[in-house]
Protein backbone atom coordinates (compact mmCIF):
# COMPACT_ATOMS: atom_id res chain seq x y z
CA UNK A 1 0.00 0.00 0.00
CA UNK A 2 1.55 3.31 -1.08
CA UNK A 3 1.88 6.41 1.08
CA UNK A 4 -0.05 9.50 -0.02
CA UNK A 5 2.02 12.60 -0.83
CA UNK A 6 2.57 14.88 2.14
CA UNK A 7 0.56 17.71 0.61
CA UNK A 8 -2.53 15.61 -0.20
CA UNK A 9 -5.07 13.96 2.08
CA UNK A 10 -6.61 10.58 1.29
CA UNK A 11 -9.32 12.24 -0.79
CA UNK A 12 -6.79 14.04 -2.95
CA UNK A 13 -7.56 17.51 -1.49
CA UNK A 14 -4.43 19.69 -1.13
CA UNK A 15 -3.27 20.00 2.49
CA UNK A 16 -0.47 21.89 4.23
CA UNK A 17 1.96 20.03 6.51
CA UNK A 18 1.82 20.68 10.27
CA UNK A 19 5.43 21.58 11.05
CA UNK A 20 5.22 24.74 13.22
CA UNK A 21 5.27 24.90 17.02
CA UNK A 22 3.45 27.42 19.23
CA UNK A 23 6.68 29.41 19.48
CA UNK A 24 7.05 29.45 15.68
CA UNK A 25 3.50 30.75 15.43
CA UNK A 26 4.02 33.48 18.05
CA UNK A 27 7.30 34.48 16.45
CA UNK A 28 5.66 34.59 13.04
CA UNK A 29 2.89 36.79 14.43
CA UNK A 30 5.28 39.17 16.16
CA UNK A 31 7.33 39.56 13.00
CA UNK A 32 4.14 39.96 10.96
CA UNK A 33 3.18 42.88 13.20
CA UNK A 34 6.85 43.81 13.85
CA UNK A 35 7.92 45.16 17.27
CA UNK A 36 9.09 48.30 15.48
CA UNK A 37 5.60 49.03 14.09
CA UNK A 38 5.00 51.95 16.52
CA UNK A 39 8.11 53.62 15.10
CA UNK A 40 6.44 54.12 11.71
CA UNK A 41 3.27 55.70 13.15
CA UNK A 42 4.74 57.56 16.13
CA UNK A 43 5.09 61.02 14.59
CA UNK A 44 1.75 61.25 12.79
CA UNK A 45 -0.18 59.71 15.69
CA UNK A 46 1.52 62.05 18.17
CA UNK A 47 0.35 65.04 16.15
CA UNK A 48 -3.18 63.73 15.61
CA UNK A 49 -3.62 62.65 19.24
CA UNK A 50 -1.99 65.82 20.59
CA UNK A 51 0.78 63.94 22.37
CA UNK A 52 -1.30 60.99 23.60
CA UNK A 53 0.18 58.27 21.43
CA UNK A 54 0.24 55.73 24.26
CA UNK A 55 -3.53 56.05 24.70
CA UNK A 56 -4.12 55.23 21.04
CA UNK A 57 -1.86 52.17 21.22
CA UNK A 58 -3.64 50.85 24.32
CA UNK A 59 -7.14 51.52 23.00
CA UNK A 60 -6.32 49.70 19.79
CA UNK A 61 -4.82 46.85 21.84
CA UNK A 62 -8.11 46.38 23.66
CA UNK A 63 -9.97 46.06 20.36
CA UNK A 64 -7.35 43.70 18.96
CA UNK A 65 -7.16 41.40 22.01
CA UNK A 66 -10.93 40.95 22.00
CA UNK A 67 -10.86 40.31 18.26
CA UNK A 68 -7.96 37.89 18.69
CA UNK A 69 -10.13 35.83 21.05
CA UNK A 70 -12.78 35.66 18.33
CA UNK A 71 -10.17 34.56 15.79
CA UNK A 72 -8.86 31.89 18.12
CA UNK A 73 -12.30 30.48 18.86
CA UNK A 74 -13.17 30.25 15.17
CA UNK A 75 -9.79 28.70 14.38
CA UNK A 76 -10.51 25.99 16.96
CA UNK A 77 -13.63 25.05 14.97
CA UNK A 78 -12.22 25.53 11.49
CA UNK A 79 -8.44 24.93 11.45
CA UNK A 80 -8.10 25.54 7.70
CA UNK A 81 -6.19 28.16 5.73
CA UNK A 82 -8.20 31.26 4.85
CA UNK A 83 -8.52 33.35 8.02
CA UNK A 84 -11.54 35.71 7.98
CA UNK A 85 -12.71 34.14 4.72
CA UNK A 86 -13.02 30.76 6.39
CA UNK A 87 -14.55 31.97 9.66
CA UNK A 88 -17.15 34.35 8.20
CA UNK A 89 -17.99 31.92 5.41
CA UNK A 90 -18.66 29.06 7.78
CA UNK A 91 -19.85 31.07 10.78
CA UNK A 92 -22.23 33.39 8.91
CA UNK A 93 -22.72 32.73 5.20
CA UNK A 94 -20.50 31.53 2.33
CA UNK A 95 -21.21 34.67 0.29
CA UNK A 96 -20.37 36.94 3.24
CA UNK A 97 -17.27 34.82 3.72
CA UNK A 98 -16.14 35.64 0.21
CA UNK A 99 -16.71 39.37 0.82
CA UNK A 100 -14.78 39.15 4.11
CA UNK A 101 -12.00 37.37 2.28
CA UNK A 102 -12.06 40.04 -0.41
CA UNK A 103 -11.73 42.78 2.21
CA UNK A 104 -8.92 40.93 3.99
CA UNK A 105 -7.25 40.24 0.66
CA UNK A 106 -6.87 44.01 0.26
CA UNK A 107 -5.18 44.05 3.65
CA UNK A 108 -2.77 41.22 2.87
CA UNK A 109 -1.90 42.53 -0.57
CA UNK A 110 -1.13 45.96 0.84
CA UNK A 111 1.03 44.77 3.75
CA UNK A 112 3.98 43.78 1.51
CA UNK A 113 3.32 46.86 -0.63
CA UNK A 114 3.53 49.16 2.40
CA UNK A 115 6.69 47.39 3.57
CA UNK A 116 8.40 47.69 0.20
CA UNK A 117 7.53 51.39 -0.13
CA UNK A 118 8.45 52.40 3.41
CA UNK A 119 11.51 50.19 3.52
CA UNK A 120 12.76 51.56 0.20
CA UNK A 121 12.30 55.16 1.32
CA UNK A 122 14.20 54.45 4.54
CA UNK A 123 17.09 52.76 2.74
CA UNK A 124 17.27 55.60 0.26
CA UNK A 125 18.05 57.95 3.16
CA UNK A 126 21.30 56.02 3.68
CA UNK A 127 22.15 55.45 0.01
CA UNK A 128 20.49 58.29 -1.94
CA UNK A 129 22.67 57.57 -4.97
CA UNK A 130 20.75 54.35 -5.67
CA UNK A 131 17.48 54.96 -7.57
CA UNK A 132 14.30 54.20 -5.67
CA UNK A 133 13.08 51.77 -8.35
CA UNK A 134 16.14 49.56 -7.90
CA UNK A 135 15.77 49.47 -4.13
CA UNK A 136 12.07 48.65 -4.45
CA UNK A 137 12.82 45.87 -6.93
CA UNK A 138 15.36 44.44 -4.50
CA UNK A 139 12.87 44.48 -1.64
CA UNK A 140 10.04 42.89 -3.65
CA UNK A 141 12.18 40.17 -5.23
CA UNK A 142 14.00 39.38 -1.96
CA UNK A 143 10.76 38.93 -0.03
CA UNK A 144 9.34 36.69 -2.77
CA UNK A 145 12.50 34.58 -2.97
CA UNK A 146 12.59 33.92 0.79
CA UNK A 147 8.95 32.86 0.85
CA UNK A 148 9.39 30.63 -2.21
CA UNK A 149 11.86 28.56 -0.19
CA UNK A 150 9.02 27.30 2.03
CA UNK A 151 7.44 27.94 5.41
CA UNK A 152 10.36 26.45 7.32
CA UNK A 153 12.71 28.92 5.65
CA UNK A 154 10.29 31.70 6.58
CA UNK A 155 10.33 30.64 10.25
CA UNK A 156 14.15 30.54 10.33
CA UNK A 157 14.43 33.95 8.69
CA UNK A 158 12.00 35.31 11.29
CA UNK A 159 14.31 34.21 14.10
CA UNK A 160 17.23 36.12 12.58
CA UNK A 161 15.12 39.23 12.06
CA UNK A 162 13.83 39.13 15.63
CA UNK A 163 17.34 38.98 17.09
CA UNK A 164 18.42 42.16 15.32
CA UNK A 165 15.17 43.97 16.10
CA UNK A 166 15.49 43.02 19.75
CA UNK A 167 19.04 44.33 20.03
CA UNK A 168 18.31 47.75 18.51
CA UNK A 169 14.99 48.32 20.28
CA UNK A 170 16.35 47.21 23.65
CA UNK A 171 19.29 49.55 23.10
CA UNK A 172 16.85 52.40 22.52
CA UNK A 173 14.90 51.55 25.67
CA UNK A 174 18.06 51.48 27.78
CA UNK A 175 19.47 54.70 26.33
CA UNK A 176 16.11 56.48 26.61
CA UNK A 177 15.85 55.56 30.30
CA UNK A 178 19.41 56.76 30.88
CA UNK A 179 18.68 60.02 29.02
CA UNK A 180 15.55 60.75 31.05
CA UNK A 181 17.18 59.96 34.38
CA UNK A 182 20.22 62.09 33.55
CA UNK A 183 18.28 65.13 32.31
CA UNK A 184 15.04 64.98 34.30
CA UNK A 185 15.47 62.48 37.12
CA UNK A 186 12.82 60.04 38.24
CA UNK A 187 10.09 62.59 37.54
CA UNK A 188 11.06 62.57 33.90
CA UNK A 189 11.00 58.80 33.66
CA UNK A 190 7.70 58.30 35.46
CA UNK A 191 4.92 60.66 34.40
CA UNK A 192 1.19 60.56 33.68
CA UNK A 193 1.41 63.17 30.92
CA UNK A 194 1.71 60.63 28.07
CA UNK A 195 -1.63 59.21 29.28
CA UNK A 196 -3.37 62.44 30.22
CA UNK A 197 -2.18 65.99 29.62
CA UNK A 198 -5.04 68.33 30.60
CA UNK A 199 -3.71 71.04 28.27
CA UNK A 200 -3.90 68.83 25.16
CA UNK A 201 -6.31 65.97 25.92
CA UNK A 202 -9.17 65.66 23.43
CA UNK A 203 -11.11 62.39 23.21
CA UNK A 204 -12.21 62.94 19.61
CA UNK A 205 -8.63 63.56 18.50
CA UNK A 206 -7.45 60.40 20.28
CA UNK A 207 -10.16 58.25 18.68
CA UNK A 208 -9.34 59.67 15.26
CA UNK A 209 -5.64 59.03 15.78
CA UNK A 210 -6.38 55.47 16.93
CA UNK A 211 -7.64 54.71 13.42
CA UNK A 212 -4.07 55.22 12.21
CA UNK A 213 -2.33 53.88 15.33
CA UNK A 214 -4.16 50.58 14.83
CA UNK A 215 -1.75 50.04 11.94
CA UNK A 216 0.61 48.90 14.71
CA UNK A 217 -1.38 45.66 15.02
CA UNK A 218 -2.08 44.93 11.38
CA UNK A 219 -0.90 41.44 10.56
CA UNK A 220 -1.68 39.71 13.87
CA UNK A 221 -4.45 37.72 12.19
CA UNK A 222 -1.91 36.28 9.75
CA UNK A 223 -1.28 33.75 12.54
CA UNK A 224 -4.60 32.08 11.77
CA UNK A 225 -3.74 31.62 8.09
CA UNK A 226 -1.14 29.08 9.29
CA UNK A 227 -3.69 26.97 11.18
CA UNK A 228 -2.93 24.07 8.85
CA UNK A 229 0.81 24.40 9.47
CA UNK A 230 0.85 24.37 13.29
CA UNK A 231 0.65 21.50 15.75
CA UNK A 232 -2.56 21.40 17.84
CA UNK A 233 -4.26 24.38 16.13
CA UNK A 234 -7.32 24.25 18.40
CA UNK A 235 -5.12 25.38 21.29
CA UNK A 236 -2.13 27.10 19.77
CA UNK A 237 -3.85 29.51 17.37
CA UNK A 238 -5.91 31.13 20.16
CA UNK A 239 -2.90 31.40 22.44
CA UNK A 240 -0.68 32.80 19.70
CA UNK A 241 -3.12 35.47 18.49
CA UNK A 242 -3.85 36.80 21.98
CA UNK A 243 -0.17 36.74 23.02
CA UNK A 244 0.89 38.54 19.84
CA UNK A 245 -1.64 41.33 20.46
CA UNK A 246 -0.70 41.69 24.14
CA UNK A 247 3.01 41.77 23.36
CA UNK A 248 2.50 44.34 20.60
CA UNK A 249 0.41 46.62 22.80
CA UNK A 250 2.64 46.46 25.88
CA UNK A 251 5.94 46.72 24.02
CA UNK A 252 4.60 49.34 21.60
CA UNK A 253 3.17 51.31 24.51
CA UNK A 254 6.59 51.30 26.20
CA UNK A 255 8.35 52.53 23.05
CA UNK A 256 5.88 55.35 22.47
CA UNK A 257 5.84 56.29 26.17
CA UNK A 258 9.61 56.72 26.18
CA UNK A 259 9.45 58.52 22.85
CA UNK A 260 6.94 61.03 24.24
CA UNK A 261 8.98 61.60 27.40
CA UNK A 262 12.19 62.15 25.42
CA UNK A 263 10.46 64.49 22.93
CA UNK A 264 7.38 65.84 24.75
CA UNK A 265 6.52 68.67 22.32
CA UNK A 266 4.93 66.97 19.33
CA UNK A 267 4.75 70.30 17.47
CA UNK A 268 8.53 70.48 17.04
CA UNK A 269 9.27 67.28 15.10
CA UNK A 270 11.62 68.07 12.18
CA UNK A 271 9.88 65.42 10.08
CA UNK A 272 6.60 63.85 11.24
CA UNK A 273 7.04 60.72 9.12
CA UNK A 274 10.41 59.88 10.70
CA UNK A 275 9.88 61.51 14.10
CA UNK A 276 10.90 58.46 16.10
CA UNK A 277 14.26 58.38 14.37
CA UNK A 278 14.94 61.90 15.61
CA UNK A 279 14.08 60.66 19.11
CA UNK A 280 16.67 57.90 18.75
CA UNK A 281 19.28 60.46 17.64
CA UNK A 282 18.56 62.50 20.76
CA UNK A 283 19.13 59.59 23.16
CA UNK A 284 21.82 57.62 21.30
CA UNK A 285 23.46 59.85 18.74
CA UNK A 286 24.18 59.10 15.09
CA UNK A 287 24.95 55.41 15.57
CA UNK A 288 21.53 54.64 17.05
CA UNK A 289 19.88 56.75 14.36
CA UNK A 290 21.62 54.74 11.64
CA UNK A 291 20.93 51.46 13.43
CA UNK A 292 17.23 52.37 13.53
CA UNK A 293 17.27 52.95 9.76
CA UNK A 294 18.76 49.48 9.26
CA UNK A 295 16.26 48.04 11.74
CA UNK A 296 13.32 49.53 9.88
CA UNK A 297 14.62 48.15 6.59
CA UNK A 298 14.99 44.65 8.04
CA UNK A 299 11.68 44.86 9.90
CA UNK A 300 9.92 45.73 6.66
CA UNK A 301 11.48 42.68 5.03
CA UNK A 302 10.08 40.51 7.84
CA UNK A 303 6.64 42.11 7.75
CA UNK A 304 6.62 41.97 3.97
CA UNK A 305 7.41 38.25 4.07
CA UNK A 306 4.65 37.62 6.59
CA UNK A 307 2.15 39.71 4.66
CA UNK A 308 2.98 38.07 1.37
CA UNK A 309 2.76 34.52 2.69
CA UNK A 310 -0.50 35.44 4.44
CA UNK A 311 -1.95 36.74 1.19
CA UNK A 312 -0.72 33.70 -0.72
CA UNK A 313 -2.35 31.34 1.75
CA UNK A 314 -5.57 33.34 1.82
CA UNK A 315 -5.68 32.99 -1.97
CA UNK A 316 -4.84 29.31 -1.54
CA UNK A 317 -7.84 28.82 0.75
CA UNK A 318 -10.16 30.63 -1.66
CA UNK A 319 -8.75 28.71 -4.62
CA UNK A 320 -9.03 25.35 -2.86
CA UNK A 321 -12.71 26.11 -2.21
CA UNK A 322 -13.04 26.91 -5.94
CA UNK A 323 -14.14 30.50 -5.28
CA UNK A 324 -11.11 31.62 -7.29
CA UNK A 325 -9.77 29.51 -10.21
CA UNK A 326 -8.54 26.37 -8.49
CA UNK A 327 -5.84 25.35 -10.98
CA UNK A 328 -3.85 28.52 -10.36
CA UNK A 329 -4.65 29.63 -6.80
CA UNK A 330 -4.75 26.19 -5.15
CA UNK A 331 -1.44 25.10 -6.70
CA UNK A 332 1.22 23.88 -4.26
CA UNK A 333 4.84 23.48 -5.25
CA UNK A 334 5.74 19.79 -4.98
CA UNK A 335 9.18 20.49 -3.49
CA UNK A 336 8.62 23.37 -1.05
CA UNK A 337 4.87 22.81 -0.34
CA UNK A 338 4.22 26.54 -0.91
CA UNK A 339 1.54 28.21 -3.07
CA UNK A 340 4.25 29.38 -5.45
CA UNK A 341 1.98 30.81 -8.17
CA UNK A 342 0.31 33.06 -5.60
CA UNK A 343 3.67 34.22 -4.23
CA UNK A 344 4.93 35.18 -7.69
CA UNK A 345 1.70 37.02 -8.51
CA UNK A 346 1.78 39.01 -5.27
CA UNK A 347 5.47 39.81 -5.72
CA UNK A 348 4.82 41.29 -9.16
CA UNK A 349 1.83 43.32 -7.96
CA UNK A 350 3.82 44.58 -4.97
CA UNK A 351 6.64 45.91 -7.11
CA UNK A 352 4.25 47.58 -9.55
CA UNK A 353 2.29 49.24 -6.76
CA UNK A 354 5.41 50.40 -4.94
CA UNK A 355 6.31 52.75 -7.78
CA UNK A 356 3.61 55.18 -6.57
CA UNK A 357 5.37 55.75 -3.19
CA UNK A 358 2.06 56.65 -1.46
CA UNK A 359 2.76 54.97 1.87
CA UNK A 360 0.40 57.34 3.73
CA UNK A 361 -2.67 56.27 1.74
CA UNK A 362 -1.44 52.68 1.70
CA UNK A 363 -1.35 52.67 5.51
CA UNK A 364 -4.97 53.76 5.81
CA UNK A 365 -6.08 51.26 3.19
CA UNK A 366 -4.52 48.55 5.34
CA UNK A 367 -6.92 49.37 8.14
CA UNK A 368 -9.92 49.62 5.79
CA UNK A 369 -9.73 46.00 4.69
CA UNK A 370 -8.47 44.65 8.00
CA UNK A 371 -11.20 46.10 10.17
CA UNK A 372 -13.97 45.02 7.83
CA UNK A 373 -12.61 41.50 8.22
CA UNK A 374 -12.27 41.90 11.98
CA UNK A 375 -15.90 42.99 12.30
CA UNK A 376 -16.97 40.03 10.18
CA UNK A 377 -15.14 37.54 12.40
CA UNK A 378 -16.65 39.02 15.57
CA UNK A 379 -20.12 38.80 14.03
CA UNK A 380 -19.40 35.20 13.00
CA UNK A 381 -18.56 34.28 16.61
CA UNK A 382 -21.90 35.66 17.80
CA UNK A 383 -23.80 33.71 15.16
CA UNK A 384 -21.76 30.53 15.56
CA UNK A 385 -21.73 30.28 19.35
CA UNK A 386 -24.69 32.34 20.59
CA UNK A 387 -27.32 32.10 17.84
CA UNK A 388 -26.62 28.60 16.55
CA UNK A 389 -25.01 27.24 19.72
CA UNK A 390 -22.57 24.35 19.37
CA UNK A 391 -23.85 20.79 19.65
CA UNK A 392 -23.55 19.66 23.25
CA UNK A 393 -22.36 23.10 24.37
CA UNK A 394 -23.93 25.74 26.57
CA UNK A 395 -24.60 29.30 25.52
CA UNK A 396 -22.57 31.94 27.38
CA UNK A 397 -23.83 35.52 27.30
CA UNK A 398 -20.42 36.89 28.25
CA UNK A 399 -18.19 34.85 25.94
CA UNK A 400 -20.57 34.24 23.05
CA UNK A 401 -22.31 37.62 22.82
CA UNK A 402 -20.90 40.37 25.03
CA UNK A 403 -17.17 40.03 24.23
CA UNK A 404 -17.48 39.64 20.43
CA UNK A 405 -20.13 42.41 20.31
CA UNK A 406 -17.80 44.72 22.26
CA UNK A 407 -14.95 43.84 19.91
CA UNK A 408 -17.22 44.55 16.92
CA UNK A 409 -18.11 48.00 18.30
CA UNK A 410 -14.47 48.90 19.01
CA UNK A 411 -13.46 47.83 15.51
CA UNK A 412 -16.35 49.82 14.00
CA UNK A 413 -15.28 52.98 15.85
CA UNK A 414 -11.71 52.58 14.59
CA UNK A 415 -12.92 51.90 11.02
CA UNK A 416 -15.19 54.98 11.01
CA UNK A 417 -12.21 57.15 11.96
CA UNK A 418 -10.35 56.39 8.73
CA UNK A 419 -9.72 59.14 6.18
CA UNK A 420 -12.21 59.87 3.42
CA UNK A 421 -9.88 58.96 0.54
CA UNK A 422 -9.06 55.60 2.11
CA UNK A 423 -12.77 54.87 2.55
CA UNK A 424 -13.55 55.78 -1.06
CA UNK A 425 -10.69 53.69 -2.46
CA UNK A 426 -11.56 50.79 -0.20
CA UNK A 427 -15.23 50.92 -1.13
CA UNK A 428 -14.30 50.76 -4.81
CA UNK A 429 -12.30 47.60 -4.10
CA UNK A 430 -15.15 46.17 -2.05
CA UNK A 431 -17.67 46.95 -4.79
CA UNK A 432 -15.46 45.11 -7.28
CA UNK A 433 -15.51 42.03 -5.07
CA UNK A 434 -19.27 42.27 -4.67
CA UNK A 435 -19.73 42.44 -8.45
CA UNK A 436 -17.38 39.49 -9.00
CA UNK A 437 -19.23 37.40 -6.43
CA UNK A 438 -22.60 38.28 -7.97
CA UNK A 439 -21.48 37.21 -11.46
CA UNK A 440 -19.67 34.07 -10.24
CA UNK A 441 -22.71 32.85 -8.26
CA UNK A 442 -25.35 34.02 -10.76
CA UNK A 443 -26.79 36.69 -8.53
CA UNK A 444 -25.87 34.83 -5.30
CA UNK A 445 -28.16 31.96 -6.30
CA UNK A 446 -25.33 29.42 -6.29
CA UNK A 447 -23.46 28.52 -3.12
CA UNK A 448 -19.67 28.75 -3.18
CA UNK A 449 -18.02 25.39 -2.50
CA UNK A 450 -17.01 25.28 1.18
CA UNK A 451 -14.81 22.30 2.13
CA UNK A 452 -15.18 21.36 5.81
CA UNK A 453 -11.83 20.70 7.49
CA UNK A 454 -13.09 20.56 11.07
CA UNK A 455 -11.38 17.23 11.57
CA UNK A 456 -8.07 18.26 10.00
Amino acid sequence: MGIAPANLDVSGVPRLRRVLSLWDLILYGIVAVTPSAPVTVFGLVSVRARGHTVDTILFAMLAMVLTAISYGRMAALYPAAGSAYTYVGRGLNPHLGFLAGWAMLLDYLIIPLFCVVYGSLIVQRLVPQIPYVIIAAGFASGITYLNMRGIRATARANEILMIFMGIVLLAFIGLAIRYLLYHQGWGGLFSTLPFYDPREFHLGAILHATSFAALTYIGFDAVTTLAEDVHNPKRNVLLATVMVCLFTGIFGGLLTYLGQRVWPDFRTFPDVATAFMDVTRRVGGAWLFEAMVVLLAIANVGAGMAGQVGAARLLFGMGRDNVLPKRFFAHLDAKTNTPSFNLLLIGALTFAGSLGKRYDLIGELLNFGAFLGFMGVNAAVINQFYVRRQTGGTRSFFMDLFLPALAFIFCLVIWLGLGTLAKITGCVWFAGGLAYAAVRTRGFCLQPVMIDFRES
